[in-house]
C-alpha cells in the first residue's frame, strides 16, 4: 500500500529515479517488519509443543484485526504525505501496524509443519529450519509486495499520473482488512485439516 508514497516522492522531486529509491526503501522496510515478526517463531525451540495453539491464536488475530479495521475506518492524514528518505521507516511501521506481518505467521507456522518438524527434533535443527523458513517467507512476500506495488507505481508515474488517483481512488484500507479476514480465515479452514 506504499506504492502512492513513492509516486509522491517522485513527483515532488521531479526526478523518475526517485520512484525505485522509494520503492527500496518501501521494501527493506516491509522485510524488516514481517521479519520481526516471523523470525521470534523459528527460532523458538517450544514451538514444536504449541505449535497448534499459537496457529489458532494467530489466525484468529488476524480475523479479528481484520474485522476491527473494517469497522474501524479513520486513517490518520499525517501519514499521507512521506519524504523518500522516511519510507523505510514508514514501510516498517505500516506493515507492523496493518498487520502484514501478523498475516504471515499461521501460513509461516504451516510451512513450518509442512516441512516435517513434528516431533521433539533436535533445538538446533528446529531453530535454523524454521528462521530459514521466516527467511524465505520474508523474501517471497517482500518480493511480490515489491512487484505489485512497483508495478502499479511506475503506471501511475510514467503514465496515469496524480489526477487517475484521485480520480479512481478507492478504499485500499477496506481491501486490506478483508484480505486480513479471508487470510486468518483460510488459515483456520487449513488448521482443521491438519
Amino acid at each position: 500500500m506504499g506504492w502512492p508514497l513513492a509516486v509522491s516522492g517522485a513527483l515532488m522531486t521531479r526526478s523518475a529515479r526517485t520512484l525505485p529509491a522509494s520503492l527500496g526503501y518501501l521494501g527493506a522496510g516491509h522485510a524488516l517488519a514481517i521479519l520481526a515478526l516471523t523470525l521470534p517463531f523459528g527460532l523458538l525451540v517450544s514451538l514444536v509443543a504449541w505449535e497448534t495453539h499459537i496457529r489458532l491464536a494467530a489466525s484468529v488475530l488476524v480475523v479479528a484485526y481484520g474485522v476491527a479495521l473494517l469497522a474501524w475506518r479513520r486513517h490518520p492524514r499525517a501519514l499521507a504525505r512521506i519524504p523518500p528518505s522516511r519510507l523505510a521507516f514508514w514501510s516498517f511501521a505500516v506493515a507492523i501496524a496493518h498487520g502484514a506481518g501478523l498475516m504471515l505467521v499461521p501460513i509461516y507456522l504451516g510451512l513450518c509443519l509442512a516441512q516435517g518438524n513434528m516431533g521433539h527434533e533436535a533445538a538446533g535443527a528446529l531453530a535454523l529450519g524454521n528462521a530459514g523458513t521466516a527467511v524465505l517467507v520474508t523474501a517471497v512476500h517482500t518480493v511480490a509486495m515489491l512487484t505489485a506495488g512497483g508495478g502499479l507505481a511506475w503506471l501511475t508515474y510514467r503514465y496515469l499520473g496524480p489526477q487517475f488517483v484521485a480520480r479512481s481512488w478507492f478504499n485500499l484500507d477496506a481491501v486490506w482488512a478483508l484480505s486480513l479476514v479471508l487470510v486468518g480465515g483460510a488459515s483456520l479452514a487449513l488448521l482443521s485439516f491438519t
